[in-house]
């Protein structure tokens, strides 16, 4: 078997962390492979093919760099947190020794977490006048928000041929259930479960208090169109990375992907542990 790391490179903890698991992991007789330091000026493609297990050590975005380099592999991700929330991640060596939590993941004694992922679709039109369009897929949100000029932005929302309303404001997050506890969730957006399959969709600041945020079914496609009577130049960005799409911004289309990224944990309660942690406060009865 074949595992195969992604540490934050920042934090020395998680690198520590990382060269232990790996000497212990040989000793098992498993083959360990490295993510590429991102800090490194080398473009060396990470060698992930032949995984069985990708471990994360780091917080949330280490995480969402494990599922980006795993893409539609189907390989599972065991997350843990060295990172300052850790929402996403399984366990943290504050709370646990690794070495059990990495060994139950190996024996599947963990339980597996599918989590929808969302496909994000941008069209833009070039100078010549065809249209392009630039494709990723994210676990957490696509957030369509004000460019550098600071202007408001003016969009329609349709939900899979419907439409919902003309909008302003400083733009839109669409997310997965996933992402619910992000920056949808900053926006105004509810937590949900993320067993939950469709997408959630949260207007950023918008210009009306009308506006609320809505969830639709796992099959539907949420477009978001740049108005023609305020053309504005957008700041797009899926998991936190802010894409380049060529040309002039048309429209973005997001639908859920056509895979789902695998977490491991220790059930249900997890989630719900997390929430408590993480949002209310870890409640103590004596």
């Amino acid at each position: 078997m074949k595992v195969f790391l992604v540490p934050n490179y920042y934090k020395t903890e998680a690198v520590q962390s990382g060269l232990t698991l790996e000497l212990w992991l040989n000793r098992q007789g498993y083959d360990v492979a490295w993510a590429a330091d991102q800090r490194s000026s080398l473009n060396v493609p990470a060698d992930i093919e032949g995984s069985d297990l990708v471990i994360s050590l780091g917080g949330d975005g280490t995480l969402l760099r494990a599922v980006r380099i795993v893409g539609d592999r189907q390989i599972p991700i065991l997350g843990l947190s060295y990172g300052h929330l850790g929402f996403l991640t399984a366990a943290s060596p504050e709370d646990v020794d690794i070495l059990s939590v990495v060994t139950d993941a190996l024996a599947g004694e963990m339980h597996v977490s599918r989590r929808a992922m969302l496909r994000a679709r941008v069209y833009s039109i070039l100078e010549d006048g065809s249209e392009a369009v630039l494709e990723h897929f994210g676990l957490n949100d696509m957030a369509l928000a004000r460019g550098p000029l600071s202007d408001m932005v003016e969009f329609d929302m349709t939900v899979s041929g419907h439409h919902i309303d003309r909008l302003r404001g400083d733009g839109v997050v669409v997310s997965t259930a996933t992402g619910s506890t992000g920056y949808a969730l900053s926006a105004g957006g509810p937590i949900v479960n993320p067993d939950f399959p469709g997408l959630i969709c949260v207007p950023i600041a918008p210009h009306t208090i009308q506006a609320r945020a809505f969830m639709t079914s796992p099959s539907d496609v949420v477009e978001v169109s740049i108005s023609k009577n305020r053309p504005s130049n957008p700041a797009i960005a899926v998991d936190g990375q802010f894409l380049a799409p060529e040309g002039e911004i048309e429209r973005v289309e997001v639908s859920r992907a056509p895979f789902d990224a695998l977490l491991l944990d220790y059930g249900p309660e997890s989630f719900y542990a997390s929430v408590s942690r993480v949002f209310y406060g870890v409640r103590r009865h004596d």
